[in-house]
């Protein structure tokens, strides 16, 4: 493991971007406060690495937050997410992961970057119009990272592939828009026991559910099945502001990052926040397992293998 006295702290000079030791400060370093101990951190980065000094500029202002240091720094260095859809919530998680350190970024889409996309995903410019999202995605992150391990998955998230896909990642970013892949990646999340940050937006404003799972509770705890077409109208239909699926999609960054380091309050199972870019308003509603639920409760009905028929296609950004 890194020293922290080798490089953390700052003292500013007037001199922009520019980080300096501060050795007495490192040695004070007291680690993340009690409130973020109950957040669960996600076990397993014990491997030893060697600090190039590019990483300690790159990454200083994160090492500056003492929830952080360099331990934590290097916990994200070994970490991995998965996101998916590389669209409007995608492309900022996809975007501010790769700005974390997050060691190996996996992104998984099946369609293709349409000009109508282009007022909220910005991880695609004009010039990739007809590519595949997940490639498009893919080649921005390495542009952005040089040292970034992308996993490109050029097809839609499935009955047969999302469990599989779910246990190469320590977390999932729920980027999709349309309710039976959103359903489809909570109950992936509940029986693989990879934590998922759901998420959907629409028009000004969004949600986001942090699953955590065995502590629940999950998307079917809100909503048991997938809501009719009827009922939720889409983004072609209803409209949506890109700005506000970029403050919705950079939370759900935040989400992840704190689950992956077990910092910060523990809204991760606790509860669903809901975002009102115009109002502008942010609430909390507490939510609870729930025992009857057909997915995590005492006895769930969805088992494995998980069948296709569940989680007919049919398209929304609203959940």
């Amino acid at each position: 493991m890194v020293q922290v006295d080798e490089f953390f702290g700052y003292r500013e000079l007037g001199l922009p971007d520019r980080v300096y030791v501060d050795r007495h400060r490192a040695s004070t370093h007291s680690g993340p406060p009690a409130c973020a101990r109950e957040t669960p951190m996600i076990s397993g980065y014990n491997t030893p690495m060697e600090w190039k000094d590019q990483d300690v500029l790159r990454y200083s202002r994160n090492i500056l937050l003492r929830e952080i240091g360099p331990e934590g720094q290097e916990k994200l260095f070994s970490s991995s997410a998965l996101v998916v859809g590389a669209g409007g919530l995608g492309s900022p998680a996809l975007l501010y992961l790769a700005a974390a350190g997050v060691g190996r970024i996996g992104v998984i889409d099946g369609d293709r970057v349409d000009l109508s996309n282009l007022n909220r995903q910005t991880i695609h410019a004009e010039t990739s119009v007809g590519r595949s999202k997940a490639e498009s995605a893919g080649a921005s992150l390495r542009a952005f990272r040089s040292d970034l391990e992308v996993d490109v998955h050029d097809t839609a998230l499935t009955a047969g592939n999302a469990l599989d896909l779910f246990r190469r990642y320590s977390v999932v970013i729920d980027g999709s828009d349309n309710f039976p892949t959103k359903y489809l990646c909570s109950d992936a999340s509940v029986l693989t026991g990879v934590p998922l940050i759901h998420a959907g937006v629409l028009r000004y404003g969004g949600q986001i559910l942090p699953v955590v799972p065995p502590r629940g509770p999950c998307l079917r705890c809100l909503l048991p099945e997938i809501p009719p077409r009827k009922d939720a109208p889409t983004c072609s239909e209803a409209g949506i502001l890109g700005a506000s699926a970029g403050v919705v999609g950079s939370w759900q960054a935040v989400e992840a990052v704190k689950l992956l380091l077990g910092i910060g309050e523990p809204a991760a199972g606790r509860m669903l926040l809901v975002i009102d870019t115009i109002a502008p308003s942010v609430t909390t509603h507490p939510v609870e397992k729930d025992p009857n639920c057909p997915a995590c409760g005492i006895s769930p009905r969805i088992l494995p293998p998980l069948s296709p028929a569940r989680y007919s296609l049919d398209r929304s950004c609203a959940l």
